[in-house]
């Protein structure tokens, strides 16, 4: 009875005894059966034979389960939702202590706790797009956690909402040169401690003792990143991913003052073989600073290196220093791979943010622009010798930097990219319908101010195929459910009609993140061939 296809996701339990996997939750079995993502577990019994999963019960709401961990049992209703709901909060015991609702079409969000049998509004805004994030609870269980922006430094720090009153308290962990990023939770969703945002992540806990142990850490490592991934009820060993100098990514433990490796990430790349990546900085045309990283290939001078522009996805996202696949590739074969953080991208405060509203394919575009500019003044690469490969909104930085600067680039690759705004913003509506907070933020993001009719035309790549002069490359998922593979037809048809060099290839089963192997290979492949063709 559903039209289409769509990415499933759930969680499974691996029984560690039987080598066998059991999966939690199953569409149409004890929960309804048309949705998509049944994978969310907001807490665990104290036994541990109980998970607690949101998903829509059989009627539609949005309720809370109790799902056993090793039976295949029906799971038992353990909280009604409503369709509003989004989240459910639990106590040590796994009682409900507070649910979340969101309403697109009253623009409300809000907060409810258990007050007798019926529920009790504690937390109330008027907003189109869900500006005050709920991540987690306090240890005693009387408060929310809450990531929201600081109204007076304008970034965005962790309060905790009292669930009495109402009353937010804070902030804490408050700095003035990062973002917090998330928080640092057990599967209970009690707060620990937050991750800041960075090319390299960084903590902060309540803590101070676990504080000083990651400081020494990352002191004792200064050229290594390091990112948590678990560690024991006591905190006394924790389990870390390392990347950086002389390794393609580690699992490591710490224990009684001492790292020991448990397993490699990458085992079939040395360390020896990965490329140095630095951070540094650029002043774009209008005084912007623009924080970027550069890798450079092993065993050659930085001097007029042939290079490749990288611009990330998102666009409100940003790259982390560390093994990308991509990047380390290129290096490879000898070219210094140039990823800016260009207006738009989230981790460098709001105002770096905020600047890119409205600014794709004009600003936000110069930025990628003023980074060839700056590295080739200072000799490091070749300016005649640059080739721009994004995927996402990467893909359509690449489709406008071969359209908006056709001189600037000799070659540009779009993988699941966009290009013609105006049917991406259709196509939205269609999907999510008008009033939905996904519409919305993507017209803040793409439009911002600009009410214009012609704006997003103005903007879309696929309207001045003309105007390209150099070989571009397509390559899109034909199950992509987050950028339609249309975008790059619509983009290969226009630069077929106007006689352009364009080759498109269509990733069979192939999603928006390249997750399959045989995927990554097939980019990988036609990147080597298409990118030493025309830049060598």
């Amino acid at each position: 009875g559903y039209l289409g296809r769509y990415d499933v996701s759930w969680a499974m339990v691996y029984d560690l005894k039987k080598n066998s996997l059991n999966r939690l939750l199953r569409p149409g079995y004890g929960i309804h059966k048309g949705q998509v993502a049944v994978g969310r577990i907001v807490g665990i019994s104290a036994n541990g034979k109980h998970v607690y999963m949101p998903a829509r019960d059989e009627k539609g709401s949005y309720s809370l389960f109790k799902v056993g961990v090793t039976d295949k049992r029906k799971p038992k209703l353990h909280k009604l939702g409503t369709n509003e709901t989004n989240d459910f909060f639990l106590d040590n015991d796994s009682k409900v202590i507070a649910r979340e609702i969101f309403s697109n079409e009253r623009n409300l969000h809000e907060i409810q706790v258990v007050d007798g049998k019926k529920w009790r509004t504690v937390f109330s805004h008027e907003t189109e797009i869900i500006n005050t994030s709920f991540v987690g609870v306090t240890p005693d269980a009387k408060g929310l956690v809450a990531l929201r922006t600081n109204e007076e430094t304008g970034r965005r720090a962790y309060y905790t909402l009292s669930l009495q009153n109402g009353e937010f308290t804070g902030p804490i962990f408050d700095r003035s040169d990062r973002d917090i990023e998330s928080v640092i939770t057990d599967l209970n969703r009690v707060v620990y401690g937050v991750r800041y945002s960075g090319f390299t992540p960084t903590y902060e806990f309540f803590d101070k003792n676990l504080n000083a142990r990651l400081n020494g850490i990352t002191k004792a490592m200064p050229n290594n990143s390091f990112r948590l991934f678990d560690h024991t009820p006591d905190w006394s060993k924790l389990v870390l991913y390392m990347e950086g100098e002389l390794s393609s990514g580690n699992y490591v433990l710490y224990n009684n003052g001492a790292l020991s490796l448990l397993a490699p990430a990458r085992p079939d790349i040395p360390g020896g073989l990965v490329n140095q990546v630095i951070d540094y900085e650029y002043t774009a045309r209008d005084g912007r600073t623009i924080p970027s990283l550069l890798t450079l290939p092993n065993n050659k001078k930085a001097k007029s290196l042939p290079a490749i522009m990288m611009p990330h996805g998102g666009p409100e996202a940003y790259d982390r220093k560390g093994f990308d696949y991509f990047a380390q590739y290129f290096a490879s074969q000898g070219y210094a791979v140039i990823q800016p953080q260009f207006r738009g991208s989230k981790g460098f405060g709001p105002d770096h943010l905020i600047a890119g509203r409205g600014k794709w394919g004009q600003e936000m575009q110069d930025d990628l622009t003023d980074a060839v500019t700056d590295l080739a003044k200072n000799g490091i690469i070749d300016n005649n010798r640059v080739c721009i490969v994004g995927a996402s909104y990467g893909g359509y930085a690449a489709l406008a930097g071969a359209t908006f600067t056709p001189d600037l680039y000799r070659c540009a690759v779009s993988i699941n990219g966009v290009s013609d705004l105006d049917k991406i913003m259709k196509d939205t509506r269609n999907d999510y319908g008008k009033h939905h907070w996904v519409l919305t933020y993507w017209n803040r993001v793409i439009k911002a101010q600009n009410i214009e009719d012609d704006f997003l035309a103005s903007i879309s790549p696929s309207n001045y195929a003309d105007k390209v002069n150099i070989p571009v490359l397509l390559l899109h998922g034909e199950y992509d459910k987050v950028v339609d593979k249309n975008q790059s037809k619509i983009m290969y048809n226009a630069l077929k009609k106007a006689n352009k060099k364009v080759d498109y290839v269509i990733l069979e089963k192939g999603d928006h993140y390249l997750s399959t192997a045989e995927n990554r290979m097939i980019v990988m492949k036609q990147l080597d061939s298409f990118v030493k063709q025309h830049l060598n």
